[in-house]
């Protein structure tokens, strides 16, 4: 089936889609049960996507990147998350967090710890979520107090993408008490995860997403110099809030591809099998689940490119992202839901895609800000 079609696709992102769709077919589809049984780092499949010019290649060209911009990362997101979630995670953290300091970072920082990223030579990660605290951005109670010439850490940090495999981590702590500027109290810094007092370990097994780690980081009097705050202290919420609107398209673009990837096993599958004496998909009652994950799929991905063009245009870009986000993950999850029923009982044999898809779709709708708090947003931020 051609599902993620060039339709949508602006002229300027078709080349790349072509090559990230290459890449998925030759190197992350073939592994991704092996990877998914045995739950390890894809460090091949990574080295892989970093020399076709598919990894941190959203920074710009003269730090060494490539400067992919929002469409073109969204058209690598799609193809790589329909061939597998976990795999296309690890390939697109290898750069997280590094664009705020592109943005908002000084020149040292950016030739210092941004190039060594964009030209493949580092991982980096993003670190802001805490065992207590997910989608609270001003509710983290990590600090970072100023002695000296340094900035002392302490705290605890989880679910952070390459927190153990990462040479260094954008790290969101908070730098202020003010009751009446709660969103003024926090910074970002670059913490090298060499530092002392910078201890990480992964977190156990999940059920989906398994090619790609997570992290559980402790604090401890981690010292790094002052010169490590990125930007102006107490700006630190705002700098993820603009990250987060361009992250949330790219988890549309997640959940677009796991739709994809469950309406594509389930067509096969139902076209494939008889019962009865017909084909499956012969029974109406079948072809209406298939024609609700076209409607499912197809509303969330136009939804999702509309999504891009508004969030790169600075147009209510909250709400758009919001929107897509939320849109596109639960359409995974719909589709994910009818695959499975489609599939009968060998939806829940393990070696059958369908069922790696089913688990890995439940974790979009948590991560870069849980549905919920979008739901927030979008009627916050709703145009009025």
């Amino acid at each position: 089936m051609e599902l993620l079609s060039e339709t949508l696709v602006p002229e300027r992102a078709r080349e790349v889609k072509r090559a990230a769709r290459e890449f998925a077919t030759e190197h992350i589809e073939p592994a991704a049960a092996e990877y998914y049984a045995s739950g390890e780092y894809p460090w091949e499949v990574l080295e892989a996507g970093m020399d076709a010019g598919l990894v941190a290649q959203d920074i710009g060209e003269e730090w060494g990147g490539r400067g992919f911009d929002l469409h073109q990362v969204l058209a690598i997101a799609e193809e790589f998350y329909k061939a597998d979630a976990g795999i296309a995670l690890t390939l697109q953290l290898a750069s997280f967090g590094a664009e705020i300091v592109e943005d908002h970072g000084d020149e040292w920082q950016k030739e210092e710890f941004l190039r060594p990223v964009a030209e493949n030579d580092q991982l980096t990660g993003l670190a802001v979520s805490e065992p207590e605290t997910g989608s609270d951005l001003a509710g983290m109670s990590t600090t970072a107090e100023k002695d000296g010439d340094e900035w002392v850490l302490d705290g605890e940090k989880y679910w952070i993408g390459n927190g153990v495999e990462a040479d260094w981590v954008t790290l969101y702590a908070k730098t202020g008490d003010d009751p009446n500027n709660r969103y003024g109290n926090y910074s970002l810094f670059i913490v090298p995860t060499d530092a002392d007092g910078y201890h990480a370990e992964h977190i156990p097994e999940k059920m989906g997403f398994r090619a790609s780690k997570q992290a559980h980081i402790v604090l401890d009097d981690c010292r790094i110099p002052e010169e490590n705050l990125i930007g102006v202290e107490g700006a630190g919420f705002y700098m993820l809030a603009e990250f987060f609107n361009h992250g949330r398209i790219i988890v549309g673009g997640h959940g677009v591809g796991l739709a994809a990837a469950a309406i594509e096993e389930a067509w096969a599958f139902v076209h494939d099998r008889e019962a009865f004496g017909k084909t499956v998909d012969e029974f109406q009652a079948v072809q209406h689940k298939l024609a609700d994950m076209q409607l499912d799929f197809q509303s969330a991905r136009t939804l999702t490119w509309h999504a891009a063009d508004r969030v790169a245009e600075q147009d209510n870009a909250g709400y758009w992202a919001a929107l897509a986000k939320t849109q596109a993950t639960e359409a995974a999850m719909d589709c994910a839901e009818r695959g499975m029923q489609l599939h009968g009982g060998r939806s829940v044999l393990t070696e059958n895609r369908i069922s790696r898809v089913y688990r890995d779709v439940r974790i979009p709708v948590i991560y870069e800000g849980a549905n919920d708090i979008q739901r927030n947003l979008i009627y916050n931020q709703a145009p009025q």
